[in-house]
């Protein structure tokens, strides 16, 4: 899996505090932008947080660039509804050789196990092979190929669909792959914003599991803001 931070909104905490400060300023935003001392941006940031409004977070976005994952993966990112996304087209991009696949470990520390999938992997790409050799469109007989395909995707949110992307898959019981790529953008995003990031990720970093009865019972250390 390769995760790489494209690129994101330009001083993202003074952005937000701009916007949420305007609500309550009598000059504009371009002012309150470059007039804002630190001091003021964090206290404002602040009330946000402990406030839950958090409207203002929109107003920052983040675009990564994913590669080696699996459609099963992307699958489950694309239900993040309040996100935009671009990603490697099974239907344009035809297979001359049999694709990467993503092998979960559990399957691997099982030979018999590792051996059944390998075969299915195989049978299917065959498959794949003799239709498009047989003239089927590449938007057909991609109708074949499993889950464990690897794929690219291009993801665009803003901080705070990120929070909550954090909170609900770098929990301990989200599915290995995104809860992997999770963390991964969490350390990404962590430096850019560091009080607006410093408690993200899985509820139990600020308070109870969200899980009830289905929690794993190894919580993070909670961090309380100043």
């Amino acid at each position: 899996m390769q995760v790489k931070l494209l690129y994101h909104t330009s001083t993202p905490e003074r952005a937000v505090a701009t916007a949420a400060r305007l609500c309550y300023a009598p000059v504009g935003a371009a002012e309150l932008m470059e007039s804002m001392s630190d001091a003021q941006v964090s206290k404002v940031l602040a009330t946000i947080m402990r406030s839950g409004h958090f409207s203002a977070l929109e107003h920052a976005s983040y675009t990564f660039a994913i590669d080696g994952v699996s459609r099963a993966l992307t699958h489950q990112l694309v239900r993040h509804r309040l996100a935009s996304y671009n990603q490697q087209s099974q239907r344009y991009v035809t297979y001359s050789e049999e694709p990467e696949t993503i092998l979960p470990q559990t399957i691997a520390d099982d030979p018999e196990a590792a051996s059944a999938f390998n075969t299915a992997l195989d049978v299917a790409f065959a498959t794949y092979t003799q239709l498009i050799e047989a003239g089927i469109p590449a938007e057909d007989a991609r109708y074949v190929l499993p889950n464990a395909c690897v794929s690219k995707i291009v993801v665009t949110m803003n901080i705070r669909e990120l929070l909550h992307f954090f909170e609900v898959r770098c929990c301990n019981r989200a599915q290995w792959e995104i809860q992997e790529l999770a963390h991964h953008m969490l350390d990404l995003v962590e430096p850019t914003a560091p009080y607006i990031f410093m408690d993200a990720g899985a509820a139990c970093r600020r308070g109870p599991c969200a899980e009830g009865k289905m929690t794993c019972g190894t919580p993070f250390e909670k961090v309380v803001r100043p």
